[in-house]
């Protein structure tokens, strides 16, 4: 870590009960159409993901609960 400070992370909550998943961010992650699972719900949901900003995709018949 160059700028000396904490790097930052934050887990990544399911948008479909509000659990923490088992996926962590760090602050240049980006995803594009990831296949997020929440192990506690055991939904699927597609996220998009850049700046720890989170964005569901809508969902299809195959990522619904």
């Amino acid at each position: 870590m160059s700028d000396g400070g904490k790097e930052e992370k934050q887990w990544v909550l399911c948008p479909v009960c509000g659990a923490k998943t088992r996926l962590q961010l760090l602050r240049e992650t980006e995803l594009k159409a990831f296949p997020l699972f929440c192990p506690k719900c055991k939904c699927e949901s597609i996220i998009d993901a850049k700046n720890f900003i989170i964005e569901t995709k809508k969902p299809d018949a195959k990522t619904q609960c």
